[in-house]
């Protein structure tokens, strides 16, 4: 995959641009990369999902991943990677509303929004309207829980700020935390996808086979990570707050980096409950 752009018959790929979500629940997907030998392959992007989605749709990136609302709102620029995503079937740890009081009594309370997911923020206004009945009132901030909490009654958090709140600071400070993934398997009995994995449809034209060699060397990490989640978790931890232990749970057992039929099946059945169309979602083939 490497070589730079020639021109005529002498035509070499360009380095793929790449997204990298820059939380610990995608370490396993690009642990990898290195010891497979593809890092050097990719021109790699680290930055937050938010970030992330609106390049790949500005076309700033070729290849990235984008959060579900926003792959839905743009699904017909985009190509579906299968068999890769972040996801969840149950208990995720790091997608939450963080509460001092309960659920059912945040109408007009207000919930500060520290995520930088589209889709979490999403995710958590449905279940509250939907499953409590509740209408808040929202505003955004940056992810610090304590300095959340002297404004609002709760709090959405993602990534590794969720992780804190799940494991140390929510008990801590003596608030409820409930878990996204583990409200939406609850809801529906289904899977949960944050993320998928996704192609512009005009670089896909120009290098289809540069593509699913890509898609090939996200598997193949991911495959390589999951086999030795050990490792991974041991020197992830170094350099993090969470230990071995925990880490490794999270990699192996909360985080779901799969990209099936249950999990296509949850995301059109979130699609269907905020009003949005899966018509143009469409698969990368081969």
């Amino acid at each position: 995959m490497d070589g730079p752009t020639g021109n005529g018959s002498d035509h070499r790929r360009v380095r793929p641009r790449v997204g990298h979500i820059q939380f610990l629940n995608c370490v396993p997907i690009y642990w990898g990369l290195a010891r497979t030998g593809s890092l050097l392959d990719l021109d790699l992007s680290k930055d937050t999902p938010e970030r992330l989605s609106d390049a790949l749709v500005a076309g700033d990136l070729d290849i990235s991943p984008i959060t579900c609302v926003e792959y839905l709102r743009n699904a017909d620029q985009l190509v579906v990677m299968p068999d890769i995503a972040v996801g969840s079937d149950g208990p995720v740890l790091s997608c939450v509303i963080v509460s001092q009081v309960p659920l059912d009594q945040l109408d007009g309370r207000k919930v500060a929004l520290g995520s930088t997911s589209r889709t979490s923020v999403r995710l958590a206004q449905l279940l509250l309207a939907e499953q409590y009945g509740v209408q808040p009132d929202y505003y955004s901030c940056p992810p610090d829980l304590a300095l959340m909490m002297q404004e609002a009654d709760a709090a959405v958090l993602i990534g590794d700020a969720a992780l804190r709140a799940t494991m140390f600071d929510g008990p801590r400070l003596g608030l409820d935390v409930h878990d996204l993934g583990a409200m939406w398997k609850d809801w529906t009995g289904l899977p949960f996808v944050f993320a998928v994995w996704a192609a512009r449809r005009d670089f896909l034209e120009r290098e289809p086979e540069l593509v699913r060699e890509v898609r090939r060397a996200f598997l193949a990490s991911r495959d390589l990570s999951m086999e030795e989640v050990d490792k991974v978790a041991e020197q992830t931890a170094r350099w993090e707050l969470f230990d071995e232990e925990l880490l490794r749970r999270y990699f192996a057992e909360a985080l779901d980096f799969s990209f099936g039929d249950r999990q296509l099946e949850g995301m059109r059945e979130f699609a269907r409950r905020i009003g949005a169309s899966t018509e143009d979602v469409i698969l990368l083939d081969g």
